[in-house]
């Protein structure tokens, strides 16, 4: 294992030369000395009359003045072991106009759920601001970015998101609270495909076995099991930017010791805000 840690920056990292949906980076300390270099880049350039923040995400893409008109470049921004994830960058814009999840085997053009499970590249956003209470499991597809800059987004009293087997998904600017256990029924997760789903946990974000994931200025709070959970051998992620309160177990990075894929897991979890009424497993 090799960590490193600074103000509100941890950096979790597990090895191994079984190789899974993404290989490992082999020198996990470049990785860790790439994140220093961008966070002390981004102190220096404070200024009187500097946008910086001194956080290398936000400086990223919050200077410019035209990022609603640029809302791709945010994939350029992540740091750390996640830093590849491009989500659905130069795919089309998905605009989401219906807030409702009433077939969740065959979604309404218009929802989150039509958008989330096709084959293309979609960068997904959201009309207006919107509470969004699904049905079941929001199972995602590859290359997609939930972008929820420039609106409200709640995404609360339903299963939440499930990340399972994909690559390369961005999750930006959600409040994702109160979820619920889902499952015991049938699921789109393709334009072409749908299956049986058993029980799930009730995460706010559940990563089961992908690669390629950030999830980045979320507020999340409130869930059945786990805010953010990645387990069996999920890897390539960064976790940063988001409001955790008023849970239990916050975050689960590998679910068992015998599990011997978890050891190619690689995670940054940097400029989290750990709040009031948390429990347990806030690594930081």
């Amino acid at each position: 294992m090799a960590s490193s840690s600074l103000s509100l920056f941890f950096l979790f990292s597990l090895l191994s030369p079984i190789l899974i949906a993404s290989s490992p980076v082999q020198d996990p300390e470049l990785v860790v000395q790439e994140v220093h270099r961008s966070i002390n880049e981004s102190r220096r350039n404070l200024g009187y009359l500097s946008c910086g923040s001194g956080n290398p995400i936000d400086d990223c893409w919050r200077c410019d003045a035209n990022w609603e008109k640029n809302r791709q470049s945010l994939a350029d921004c992540a740091i750390g072991f996640g830093k590849n994830a491009i989500g659905g960058k130069n795919g089309k814009i998905y605009v989401v106009t219906d807030s409702s999840d009433d077939d969740v085997v065959n979604p309404k053009p218009g929802t989150l759920r039509y958008a989330v499970i096709q084959d293309e590249p979609l960068w997904i956003i959201f009309a207006r601001d919107m509470v969004i209470k699904l049905k079941e499991e929001l199972i995602m597809n590859s290359f997609k970015t939930i972008d929820g800059r420039g609106a409200s987004v709640h995404i609360a009293g339903g299963p939440c998101i499930t990340i399972q087997y994909v690559t390369n998904i961005i999750i930006h600017g959600l409040n994702i609270h109160d979820c619920k256990q889902g499952g015991n029924t049938n699921v789109r997760d393709s334009p072409s495909h749908y299956g049986f789903r058993t029980i799930s946990d009730g995460d706010g974000v559940s990563i089961f076995g992908g690669s390629h994931i950030w999830v980045d200025h979320c507020s999340l709070s409130n869930c059945h099991d786990g805010l953010i959970d990645a387990i069996h051998g999920s890897t390539a992620i960064t976790i940063s930017n988001n409001y955790m309160t008023h849970h239990d177990k916050v975050m689960l990075l590998g679910h068992s010791d015998s599990y011997t894929q978890d050891k190619n897991m690689q995670v940054t979890i940097a400029f989290n805000h750990f709040g009031e009424g948390l429990v347990q497993r806030m690594p930081r």
